[in-house]
């Protein structure tokens, strides 16, 4: 008899739950299970999958960087290239490079380094 009440006490209080929440003003989209899915759906693509927004966007301005870099290494190559043709070419250019960067000198020259101090 007394689980016959507390049946009767539970139900009564789901129904006074059940009343409370219909009374309670719900946008009607929310109402909605498929507008409700497909909101859970976009939330959780956008901040807690593996591969979500924030990442890609990450992704997304690595790879313009990369991009950059790539054109601007090209340009470098062709200058290189360009440089050791001339170098290969003109032995006054190779002279000059030898002098600059190696310090080389003629047998009748002497080499003064001057080092400037910051």
């Amino acid at each position: 008899m007394q689980s016959t009440g507390l049946c009767v006490l539970r139900t009564c209080n789901v129904q006074f739950y059940v009343m409370k929440l219909s009374q309670l003003k719900i946008p009607s989209f929310l109402k909605n299970k498929y507008a409700l899915t497909g909101a859970v759906f976009i939330i959780w693509i956008t901040f807690f999958d593996e591969n979500n927004l924030i990442t890609q966007y990450q992704y997304h301005a690595e790879l313009s960087k990369l991009k950059d870099e790539e054109v601007f290494y090209k340009e470098e190559l062709v200058k290189i290239q360009a440089n050791l043709k001339e170098l290969k070419t003109n032995p006054k250019t190779l002279e000059k490079f030898a002098r600059e960067n190696y310090l080389m000198k003629k047998d009748n020259e002497e080499l003064f380094v001057i080092v400037e101090v910051e």
